[in-house]
């Protein structure tokens, strides 16, 4: 798999997928999520709240992953994951992680093969950016697929910054 690092806005990228972290509502929520609800428009947000009244009344599980429409986005399909909150005294790495793996088990299933990914839990939820880098690094090179090319589409330098240092450090 080609893995690619960019900076810029993940509404605006090209994919057959695009990953969204959203809150286990699906309903919406800031960051990330906001910007995909609304520039993806009503179809997404109609596309999850089918999810809610059927197969997910509770809500998106920590660490699970389901797609739906992209609505308006220059991609087919968003798959939603919810990240982990950081937590200094409890380690959620391994739900961290179980995000990464299970969009690309989604992103097989939708037979995608470009996949773009946020930077999960390193906003409004607080993981540390470099950790949050070394394990989505990680855990998608490590992940069978068969999705040809992740793309880390980061948002602003320090994000960037710490996916190129943790590209480049030895496994």
């Amino acid at each position: 798999m080609d893995i690619v690092l960019t900076q810029g806005d993940i509404t605006r990228h090209i994919a057959d997928a695009i990953v969204n972290a959203a809150n286990s509502s699906l309903l919406g929520g800031g960051g990330v999520d906001g910007a995909i609800h609304r520039t993806g428009g009503p179809e997404i947000l109609a596309a999850c709240r089918r999810l809610r009244d059927s197969t997910l009344p509770g809500g998106l599980p920590t660490g699970q992953a389901v797609a739906t429409t992209a609505g308006r986005l220059p991609a087919r399909h968003v798959i939603h994951v919810v990240g982990p909150v950081y937590s200094p005294r409890e380690d959620r790495s391994h739900l961290l992680a179980s995000c990464y793996r299970e969009a690309l088990a989604v992103a097989d299933t939708l037979a995608a093969r470009s996949v773009a990914f946020p930077a999960v839990s390193a906003g409004v939820y607080g993981w540390p950016i470099e950790d949050a880098a070394r394990i989505a690094l990680r855990t998608v090179r490590g992940t069978p697929t068969g999705v040809q090319q992740a793309v880390f589409v980061l948002f602003g330098t320090e994000a960037y910054d710490a996916f190129q240092a943790a590209i480049d450090a030895p496994d």
